[in-house]
């Protein structure tokens, strides 16, 4: 079996850098060294108010990406205009409105269907794989299949707050979402506060688990052990 790969979000950089104005930090070298450190992707999840990362720095970094570039969002006419022109390897649909702080929960692929199926059909007809945000539900696993997705991404927050009272249930409904999906065909991802505590246990639980995206805790560990040693850290953690 494939190790899972690690793909870096790097939102909380721009963050930092929005604070203060200017270019500090840059974004575009901390992507490239991340790449250097052994990541095997960049994750960038730009918003309509562009709090965090801007829609010109998803065209900044695509030239310089070598790995894995997956851009994450609602597909909105701007955001899918970004995308086609941009073009990165993999699109991670959201169902966030606006206004909301971070991502919060996976879409209905039941009472979305029509919606992701159009969406979905155009971004895999111009040249990106495709990926949905989703809870670890078994029927909204069987609506992705119907909405034409490549993959899901299995939104791991509640598996992060039960995981230290009982690690077993919190990981069962995973368990039994991914086992859905290697019986339909879909690959699996997964993200939302997945750390150095429950990283090792989430991945090795949860069969060809191909990808995670991890922001937050990676980014806020390397204010402790530097960057190049936290990318290093969350890889041992994937046995990678």
């Amino acid at each position: 079996m494939s190790k899972t790969r690690l793909s870096v979000n790097i939102n909380k950089i721009a963050t930092i850098r929005n604070a203060r104005g200017g270019n500090i930090p840059d974004l575009v070298k901390a992507a490239r060294d991340i790449e250097s450190f052994g990541a095997d992707g960049i994750t960038v999840h730009p918003r309509p108010d562009e709090r965090h990362i801007r829609y010109q720095d998803v065209r900044d970094l695509r030239p310089v990406i070598n790995t894995e570039f997956n851009i994450e969002g609602y597909p909105s006419k701007d955001f899918i205009e970004l995308v086609s022109k941009v073009k990165p390897d993999q699109v991670t649909l959201v169902p966030d409105p606006p206004d909301v702080l971070t991502s919060n929960t996976g879409w209905d692929t039941l009472k979305n269907e029509g919606f992701l199926n159009a969406v979905i059909e155009v971004l895999k007809d111009r040249g990106m794989r495709v990926s949905i945000f989703l809870n670890p539900d078994i029927k909204m696993v069987e609506g992705a299949k119907n909405c034409g997705t490549d993959r899901i991404e299995l939104y791991t927050e509640p598996y992060v707050k039960d995981f230290a009272s009982d690690r077993e249930t919190a990981i069962m409904p995973y368990k039994l979402a991914a086992e859905k999906c290697q019986d339909l065909g879909l690959g699996v991802n997964a993200g939302h506060d997945l750390n150095l505590e429950n990283l090792e246990y989430f991945s090795n639980e949860i069969p060809n688990l191909l990808e995670v995206s991890i922001g937050h805790a990676l980014i806020s560990d390397a204010l402790y052990y530097g960057l190049e040693n936290a990318v290093n850290m969350y890889k041992a953690k994937l046995g990678t």
